[in-house]
């Protein structure tokens, strides 16, 4: 959180959050659309303990990378995606049992804030209903203010809305309620 408020504080990029009041205290799938870093960084703060899907690339850096690694991730090699859906399931599923909320970002990548939200991968769904818990659903317009790949940063207030709990025994028609859930929020922010 300590990066957070210095990049309100120097860059002028300050985040306003609605429907914190849906935060379970018990473990979720969190789902976020993904559009840069600064959402990296907030979406650890929502729920503890949490464990992200990352990739694996990122282990390698000095000090982030070896800092990152004490955060319980989940790496993958994204190149071979059936191999790392197994991987994400297994592992997801051990974190769950331990007590951890795992962080998905299903369009599994980082997209542009005027795309809007990307397709979805189905580890969401089929997570949550494998581990008969819900699904938390976070949109931001993030992507507007720090920019996917640029250094510099423009001031102003991301949105951020936490939706209500998906629970679901379906995969497919539950990531596709969560995914039309965001695409209706992220309408309404920009």
């Amino acid at each position: 959180m300590a990066v957070l408020y210095c990049l309100k504080a120097i860059c002028g990029i300050a985040w306003e959050v609605r429907g914190e009041e849906n935060i379970p205290e018990r473990p979720v799938i969190l789902v976020a659309n993904h559009q840069g870093q600064w959402e990296s960084l907030y979406l650890q703060t929502v729920t503890h303990p949490i464990s992200s899907i990352i990739k694996q690339e990122l282990l390698l850096i000095p000090f982030f990378g070896w800092a990152l690694a004490f955060m319980s991730p989940i790496p993958i090699n994204r190149k071979n995606k059936l191999q790392s859906l197994k991987k994400v399931i297994n592992q997801a599923n051990a974190r769950i049992k331990a007590n951890f909320s795992v962080l998905i970002f299903p369009e599994g990548t980082r997209i542009k804030p005027d795309i809007g939200i990307a397709p979805f991968g189905n580890s969401c769904g089929l997570l949550a209903t494998k581990n008969n818990i819900p699904i938390l659903p976070i949109c931001h317009n993030s992507g507007k203010y720090w920019k996917n790949k640029q250094f510099i940063k423009h001031p102003g207030t991301i949105k951020v809305t936490i939706g209500p709990l998906f629970h679901g025994n379906n995969p497919k028609k539950l990531t596709d309620e969560v995914r039309l859930w965001m695409k209706d929020e992220y309408r309404k922010m920009n």
